[in-house]
């Protein structure tokens, strides 16, 4: 029994147990793991990537990491000094990340919270952490009441770069500070400090569109730069293996199917460098884990953009103020640390109790919204269905009309009749419809919208058959077939580039479609109609062509309704959305790259923010759809054999 107690002191220390028989009395953090069995490199390392105070988040790091091939890797932790606000002041930087970042989409400001940097990043080997975590203390010990706050901010701004710069004698009494610890670093960690040369400031945005800047510059202004605020020494780390990678968060989990793929938990973090991608297949990406420390590859669509700070470990923060500081490294720091990590949601979390959860797929939080705030529009745009000639070959209508123009079902996957043609079958060969399984796909949209208490105000539709059976499976689905119909807008047409031969599809005119029953609203009258679309039109006649008719089904909706969903082809969850964000166009090869990532029934949302005239994409009400494929199967070939 004796035995089982010490264990338990070891594994988990409390404050009350140095008053407690048979306990480790004078042993550290690194000493009980030590005791446990693990390596001495092991433990420093599981310390420092955790910040170092809490023995059961090292036991958890060194369990996940067990076959982590960099486990043993020498190579340190890279760390950097800044100055956190705190206070009121932080309630309204964090207040403007939060609604610039809505308003006007992240920029690079947003990879990294409200911060003064200090000092250049550095690096320290694990066995001299502590040492060096002594050193930031004992600088503080020194300054500590000398440093007034809150500190005189003024407020600069131009064309691409925002932000709060220190006034200049102030900046010299930081610019000492962070010389002391420098020097206090060098003499008991034996590592090489660069403090910060240039002028101090906090960085509230840049590299933002020139479109955001008047928005971007009435939020800063209504900053408060004299508010209350104790400015907090911390020190962080980050792993520099991956230092120019891209940091991308696990929205939901999966399980390898494959042994080159890797295992996904919802929460964790994924660091993906373009330069590996060569080995991914479209619609894959190739990253490590920051759970795990395992690299495979993974879907892309199970992971969503996180910012760099994310993963970064804190090691220590400590006021200025003659009192005690309020946190030490590994605990909470004004509710954005835990476990001596950045908080998953950094902003999120101090305006928003609901994302400490940290867990929740990010469409949660949308739903959520969208019902708070019914009065703003939105606009959803959605790829049509699984096509026939895709799943059966270009050669199908051949294959499934005999020469009497009869249509013949010849697999499941086929729907059991289509619409006559004034034209001909043959019409079919450019203006394919959806297979059964295309039709489902789209009704199981239509019903998750309506379990998220979603309703369509309008829906518009390209011209091609495939959308507009979509369309109608996804009204199906929302029980709304009755009463809302599809307007057929030939100027949602795809890139007339992508179509072969020297003419346009014959499409079914509206009074056929009715007559197939479809919905749709034959006094609808188009803003560009079939006479204004031409053969292989340029890049950005196309992109053109797509801004203009999105911005005039937008003003045609205003005020009518809250909802609009637009369902037509791959290239038009970019085309409709770029623009109306205030975005300039890709290049034509960056827009095909994006567009050959977009499933079938790809799904996307904006929101129109405020009364700003700005949209901004934000998480869709519903799940994606993902599903695998199903090859064409021969009974006869496959087990008839000799």
């Amino acid at each position: 029994m004796a035995a089982k107690e010490d264990l338990y002191a070891k594994v988990t220390p409390r404050r009350q147990r140095q008053n407690r028989p048979n306990t480790i009395k004078h042993g550290s953090t690194l000493d009980v793991l030590l005791s446990m069995g693990f390596p001495r490199t092991r433990a420093l390392k599981a310390l420092v990537s955790t910040g170092g105070k809490n023995v059961q988040a090292a036991c958890d790091w060194l369990f996940s990491h067990l076959d982590d091939p960099f486990l043993d890797d020498p190579l340190p932790r890279e760390y950097v000094l800044y100055l956190r606000p705190s206070g009121p002041l932080l309630q309204q930087l964090t207040h403007f990340w939060k609604q610039s970042r809505l308003t006007c989409g992240k920029n690079k400001a947003h990879n990294i919270f409200p911060h003064i940097t200090l000092c250049q990043f550095f690096m320290c080997a694990d066995e001299k952490v502590e040492a060096l975590t002594d050193a930031l203390q004992t600088a503080v010990s020194k300054w500590k009441g000398r440093i007034p706050m809150p500190l005189p901010l003024e407020l600069y701004i131009s064309s691409s770069f925002i932000g709060l710069f220190v006034e200049e004698q102030m900046a010299d009494i930081l610019k000492s500070f962070a010389a002391d610890f420098a020097t206090e670093a060098t003499s008991k960690a034996d590592v090489h400090v660069e403090p910060h040369k240039k002028q101090l400031h906090v960085t509230m945005a840049y590299h933002f569109h020139a479109n955001h800047l008047p928005v971007l510059e009435k939020l800063a202004k209504s900053i408060d730069v004299a508010a209350g605020c104790d400015w907090l020494a911390v020190l962080l780390s980050r792993d520099i293996r991956f230092a120019n990678h891209e940091t991308l968060q696990v929205m939901y989990p999966y399980v390898p199917q494959n042994d080159d793929e890797l295992e996904l938990l919802q929460g964790d973090f994924i660091f993906m460098s373009p330069v590996e991608q060569s080995t991914a297949s479209e619609g894959w990406l190739y990253g490590t884990s920051l759970g795990t420390g395992l690299s495979g590859l993974l879907p892309e669509n199970y992971v969503s953009r996180a910012d760099e700070s994310d993963t970064w470990v804190v090691h220590g923060s400590h006021s200025f103020l003659n009192c005690a500081s309020p946190s030490t490294s590994g605990s909470p720091v004004g509710g954005l640390l835990f476990d001596g990590q950045l908080n998953d949601s950094l902003l999120d979390s101090l305006m928003d109790p609901s994302s400490l959860t940290g867990l929740c797929p990010p469409m949660q939080v949308s739903r959520a919204a969208a019902h708070s705030s019914s009065s703003k529009m939105r606009l959803f745009v959605c790829r049509h269905g699984e096509r026939m000639d895709v799943v059966f070959g270009k050669h199908w209508v051949a294959q499934c009309f005999d020469p009497k123009g009869g249509y013949i079902r010849s697999n499941l996957n086929m729907p059991c009749s289509l619409p006559t043609r004034s034209g001909g079958h043959r019409d079919y060969e450019k203006d394919c419809p959806i297979t059964v399984f295309g039709s489902t796909q789209a009704r199981l949209v239509g019903e998750a919208l309506l379990e998220s208490n979603t309703t369509i105000d309008f829906i518009y539709c390209s011209p091609s058959l495939r959308c507009i059976q979509t369309a109608q499976h996804i009204l199906q689905g929302l029980q709304q077939e009755a009463k809302t119909k599809i307007r057929v807008e030939p100027g949602l047409f795809e890139w007339t580039k992508w179509v072969s031969g020297t003419s346009l599809p014959a499409w079914i005119p509206p009074t056929e479609l009715v007559a197939a029953n479809l919905s749709v609203d034959t006094t609808y009258r188009p803003h560009i109609p079939v006479s204004k679309l031409t053969v292989s039109e340029s890049y950005d006649t196309y992109i053109s062509r797509s801004f203009q008719v999105t911005r005039e089904i937008l003003t045609e909706c205003k005020n009518l309704g809250n909802t609009v969903l637009i369902v037509a082809h791959a290239s038009s969850l970019e085309a409709c959305t770029r623009q109306i964000q205030g975005l300039s166009p890709q290049n034509s090869k960056d827009f095909v790259q994006v567009v050959r990532k977009i499933p079938y029934l790809g799904f996307c949302a904006c929101e129109e923010m405020g009364e700003t005239g700005v949209w901004q994409l934000v998480d869709p009400p519903i799940l994606p759809l993902t599903h695998g494929p199903n090859h064409s199967f021969n009974w006869r070939e496959m087990l008839m054999q000799d």
